[in-house]
């Protein structure tokens, strides 16, 4: 015989209701079955609700009454043929009609007793079990309802009754030995004290029923279907990627059940767990997934973490001082005073030295339990002895579980690592003797990206997801979206980086899309975005709190690097090309450096400097290995270089620079480039990353621009500088060619001093020969004396240097 139960939103209404008859149907034809239904979806919580507003002496609870009739008879409706309707009608109005009675009566009395409140929440399951015992009826004569309150005893204590299992295992077998039907339809939750009053069994009560059934006959399985294929490794609901579980052992589902996975009611194990009854979860709306089987088979091949799980609205309470050191009783007077206020201990800690005693329970108790516990400890508080109770709410537990966990060393350090990676702060640890559970509590804040932080560690094979949060798409931005969609697959397949796309921002617009935004059609969907604004973007990124967060400036924009902070105080990482931060007052330069490292949240820009070129991290790596860099000699802008290349006298310089701007090589306001400003804060970014404290003041800077030109506001009023002083330039080049050099723009530092300026380059000189949009750069060091380390190649374009933001953010993913 099997014992089949069928939760609230398995019958939700008619529509479910069928699938759970097909099912059973299908099952009848093997086994001998016991059918334990809870009450239709919400329904009990309706019952709650009607008995809430009558007691308080609100009318209103008729209209729930009428809700609940409506729900059952329009399910009985459309289950029963008409002709067979009239009578069952009548009937689910009566059950009604008694539920009106009792609501009545509360309403009149003004007042709800535990007692009365078992009675109305009884009638959900009475329903639904009646409706679909006279269901599957139509099906199969071969089936009878019987009602759990003849078969199942408890005590008094309404609400959450405790079950008298030797009265109550001798009338289930009684009653199944002198009962031969194929189907047994029975209500969950629902029992009966020795002296005939209506009890409950508590939360998860009709797993319960199911399993103390299964018990008392000596079941072949105990089957629990829901709304979802089994248990999984994390909640599906806020990790996308969790997995059901296959096979899971009694202790490993217990200590998941505790720790809110919810398809199953912890206390429902015990029943089964005695008798060695295997437990099998299965998908009502999927009856052929695989489901997962609890049972008290174990294999040591079995993944060591079998799954994570949490508990939500945690409060956690903390008592400590001198006065419990050596004092014997101190946790007994606690827990005794938690006890006589029957609130229930979740989680517990104590310190070695006996000086603190820490303990999580839900935040409905918190108020409640820190008033009695300091009415307990008056005395000692009173003489300094002990601290008064404190507490702190809104904080979550989360739990690692698993059998095999006591057999594999280094896990918690693990767990507390990758969490603290993300910088989710761990407020208390508890690990039993058995080692089968490794419990941390966090704020509730941290919660969705503790989870899949851990989940995406222990079991998706080490891929790592990256969220990016991007601002500025122009043409860079534009290439930097097309690279990533391009290489997702190979990223994901080959590097075992998932890299997603969370928000878009231009100047105008900016969309979110907490599942990744599609990066085929990204350009329609911002276009309908809401209004850009820095602040909230920063505040919706905050609020998502994901893990593995990265901000990507790809923009020129003063205002959006001075929101770097931020960002890095969030342990959200920080990609730019954007120079102006890591240019700006040494300060605060020093300041961003320091941030990346307290709260690990990485701050790169090596597009900072030669755009796709390694310069930076070239740079890094020397300082790391104890070099010393002593002159640094640089063509730093791509787009000079591209100008003075193209500037003859076939071409004039103002149709250059033109030329430069359509391709991509300058920035939107070409004279940051021809200024020499944008070259000062690259030489500047080296100089720092060299180990040297400067500031952008301290470098000379000799323009090859008019004042004229350098006074100018637009773009417009700029470029027709540039055809005034036409003439100008035409002088400079003629310069060069008497001189039988070069045009290059040059950044040099040595012996502390720094300047950018247009330099005539001889034929003999490495920067001669440099053509196109290339860059150059020369470091002299301790290692490198009479031969600089040279680097050299493209240091202009919008793919270029979004391939160096890309790397930046793979370097992250391999972290």
């Amino acid at each position: 015989m099997k014992v089949l139960k069928f939760g609230g939103t398995s019958v939700a209404n008619a529509q479910n209701i069928k699938l759970v008859l097909e099912i059973v149907n299908q099952k009848a034809k093997q086994d001998q079955l016991v059918v334990v239904v809870s009450a239709l979806s919400k329904v009990t919580d309706l019952l709650q609700l009607a008995a809430a507003k009558a007691a308080a002496n609100d009318e209103s609870f008729r209209e729930v009454v009428g809700e609940i009739e409506k729900k059952h008879l329009d399910t009985l409706k459309e289950l029963i043929p008409v002709s067979e309707q009239s009578s069952l009608l009548s009937h689910v109005k009566r059950i009604i009609n008694h539920l009106e009675t009792l609501l009545d009566g509360c309403f009149l009395l003004g007042e709800l007793s535990p007692r009365t409140a078992d009675t109305i929440l009884s009638f959900g399951e009475l329903l639904s079990s009646f409706i679909i015992a006279q269901a599957y009826q139509q099906i199969s004569k071969d089936a009878v309802y019987k009602d759990s309150r003849e078969l199942i005893k408890t005590d008094n204590n309404f609400g959450k009754a405790v079950v008298n299992f030797e009265v109550s295992n001798k009338l289930i077998q009684e009653y199944f030995a002198s009962n031969e039907s194929k189907i047994n339809i029975l209500p969950g939750f629902i029992a009966q004290t020795l002296d005939g009053i209506t009890s409950t069994l508590g939360r998860g009560g009709s797993d319960y029923t199911a399993a103390i059934i299964a018990g008392a006959i000596d079941a072949e399985q105990l089957e629990i279907w829901t709304d979802v294929n089994g248990m999984f490794t994390a909640n599906p609901k806020i990790v996308k990627q969790a997995q059901p579980i296959a096979n899971i052992s009694y202790q490993e589902a217990m200590e998941l059940s505790h720790f809110g996975a919810k398809v199953l009611y912890p206390p429902t194990i015990q029943p089964v767990l005695r008798k060695n009854i295997p437990i099998l979860i299965k998908n009502t709306f999927e009856p052929e997934a695989e489901g997962t089987l609890i049972s008290s088979q174990v294999s040591s091949k079995d993944t060591v973490v079998k799954g994570i799980s949490h508990i939500d609205h945690i409060s956690l309470l903390t008592l400590e001082g001198p006065g419990m050191i050596g004092v014997a009783g101190s946790s007994r007077r606690l827990f005794e005073v938690l006890s006589q206020e029957k609130i229930n201990v979740i989680f517990i800690t104590q310190a070695s030295s006996e000086h603190s005693i820490c303990i999580g329970i839900l935040n409905s108790d918190a108020d409640n339990a820190e008033a009695a516990i300091n009415r307990a400890f008056e005395i000692e508080i009173s003489q300094n002895k002990i601290d008064p109770c404190y507490v702190e709410k809104d904080l979550c537990i989360i739990a690692l579980v698993g059998e095999n966990m006591k057999n594999h060393q280094g896990l918690s350090g693990r767990m507390f690592s990758t969490l603290g990676k993300n910088n989710v702060n761990i407020r208390a640890i508890a690990q039993g003797a058995s080692e089968r559970n490794i419990s941390t509590v966090i704020n509730e804040r941290d919660v969705k990206k503790a989870l899949n932080t851990l989940h995406e560690n222990f079991f998706e094979e080490n891929t790592k997801q990256l969220n990016l949060f991007v601002m500025g798409v122009g043409n860079v931005g534009e290439k930097f979206i097309e690279q990533i969609h391009s290489q997702k697959k190979f990223l994901k397949d080959v590097l075992k980086i998932n890299v997603r796309v969370i928000a878009l921002s231009n100047s105008r617009k900016m969309i979110f899309d907490e599942d990744g935004i599609s990066l085929k059609s990204w350009d329609s969907a911002l276009s309908e975005g809401e209004p850009a604004s820095i602040e909230e973007f920063i505040k919706k990124a905050k609020e998502l709190n994901l893990r593995n967060s990265i901000f990507v400036d790809i923009t020129a924009n003063a205002t959006v690097s001075e929101a770097y902070e931020k960002f890095l105080k969030e342990s959200i990482a920080v990609v730019t090309c954007n120079k102006i931060a890591c240019s700006s007052a040494y300060d605060n330069y020093k300041k961003l450096k320091s941030l990346s490292r307290q709260y690990n949240a990485p701050f790169l820009f090596e597009t900072n400097v030669g755009a796709g070129l390694p310069i930076i991290d070239t740079v890094k790596n020397l300082i790391a290995s104890g070099d010393k860099v002593h002159k640094i000699q640089a063509v730093l802008s791509g787009s000079l270089n591209f100008i003075f290349n193209n500037f003859d006298e076939n071409n004039s310089f103002h149709d250059v620079v033109k030329e430069a701007g359509v391709q991509g090589f300058t920035e939107p306001d070409p004279k940051i480039d021809l200024s020499g400003i944008d070259v000062a804060r690259k030489i500047l970014i080296l100089i720092r990353e060299s180990g040297y404290e400067m500031d952008i003041d301290a470098i000379a800077n000799e323009s090859f621009l008019p004042a004229e030109c350098l006074a100018t506001t637009n773009n417009e009023d700029f470029f027709a500088s540039l055809i005034k002083h036409a003439a100008h330039f035409e002088g400079i080049y003629k310069e060069a060619l008497a001189k039988d050099s070069r045009l290059k723009y040059v950044a040099q530092f040595e012996n502390g001093k720094a300047s950018v300026g247009l330099q005539f380059i001889p034929k003999d000189h490495p920067f001669y020969n440099l053509e196109g949009k290339d860059n150059i750069v020369l470091f002299y060091t301790d290692r490198y004396v009479d031969q600089p380390l040279l680097i050299k190649g493209a240091g202009a374009g919008a793919a270029v240097t979004a391939s160096g933001i890309f790397a930046d953010v793979i370097r992250i993913g391999n972290v």
